[in-house]
């Protein structure tokens, strides 16, 4: 049976840190509310090799008991065991990150960890869908920026895909919706994260959002995607200094290559695969779009009222 904790034992155990525990914002912050409501308190769970008293069935509770209110994410079917074999970088990142859950219409209506959000069981059975961007950047010569994803990322690992694919977390500055503010911050800070392309050389009102797909797909097994995401396009001469964490390989491709590439994958060729969320663009936008990057008229094809649902 659980028993009350001293105030003696929670002063000597509030040093402790575990990596399994994730705090709301990662990186940017610990940040436990959502967009627009009156902040609560962060709570900070110890994990139960540091609690004797405390029994695991307690702590699930407490940990499951609200999504929006807690400001912790713990994996849901042993992970720090049953994922031993996970990439230390996307383990922290899958435990750390906050996920924004959005509903259909694209009502932000709380926040999970990153792990939670990618595990197909959950995805089906809680319906899990979270808010992501997909960068499309173009050079001065209209070529369009793809990237191979690394072989450690835990959904879709070395398929090719557009300049950069993530969420926008739970933290105040990625939740701004005036103007899609906090889509753009997040693509900003994760095109330095995976691509080294520094922030100053990519202006957040240089960011067009040209429309939203809402898509679910599985990657493997256990994992996969259910999102609703925002497409940005950009068009900059950057430099590039890929993170080999994220990022296996990069290429620039003219309209024709990108058929070849679309072809092998297609074939089966040289072992060619392409993410499912950008083969969905290709299919439904690209060719357009295209069209509007090289007259430089993208604001007149946006439209950010409609969602796509595409599958």
């Amino acid at each position: 049976m659980a028993m009350p904790l001293s105030a003696s034992l929670l002063r000597s155990v509030s040093t402790v840190r575990c990596r399994v525990v994730a705090v709301v914002g990662g990186r940017g912050g610990p940040i436990a509310r959502p967009f627009g409501s009156v902040a609560a308190p962060i709570s900070t769970v110890t994990p139960p090799l540091f609690l004797p008293l405390l029994s695991r069935r307690s702590l699930a509770r407490t940990l499951s008991s609200s999504r929006t209110d807690e400001a912790v994410s713990m994996p849901t079917d042993g992970g720090a065991v049953a994922d031993a074999d996970m990439n230390a970088v996307q383990r922290r990142l899958m435990f750390e990150d906050e996920c924004i859950l959005v509903d259909e219409h694209d009502n932000v209506i709380g926040h999970d960890s990153k792990y939670n959000c990618h595990l197909m069981e959950k995805i089906e059975s809680e319906n899990l869908l979270h808010r992501a961007f997909s960068v499309f950047l173009f050079n001065s010569k209209f070529e369009l920026l793809l990237q191979q994803r690394s072989a450690t990322k835990v959904t879709f690992p070395l398929v090719w895909t557009n300049t950069c694919c993530s969420h926008p977390l739970y933290r105040d500055s990625e939740l701004i919706e005036e103007n899609f503010l906090g889509v753009r911050n997040a693509a900003q800070r994760k095109l330095l994260d995976e691509l080294g392309i520094p922030s100053e050389d990519l202006p957040v009102d240089e960011f067009i959002p040209l429309g939203r797909i809402l898509y679910k797909a599985a990657s493997d097994g256990k994992w996969g995607e259910h999102e609703l995401d925002y497409l940005l396009f950009i068009v900059r001469d950057v430099n590039l200094h890929p993170n080999p964490d994220e990022v296996a390989d990069v290429k620039y491709v003219n309209r024709d290559q990108l058929k070849e590439l679309l072809r092998k994958a297609d074939a089966g060729e040289d072992g060619i695969k392409l993410s499912p969320w950008f083969r969905l663009v290709v299919d439904n936008f690209l060719p357009k779009w295209w069209d509007h990057v090289e007259r430089g008229t993208l604001q007149e094809t946006a439209d950010m009222a409609t969602i796509h649902k595409l599958t």
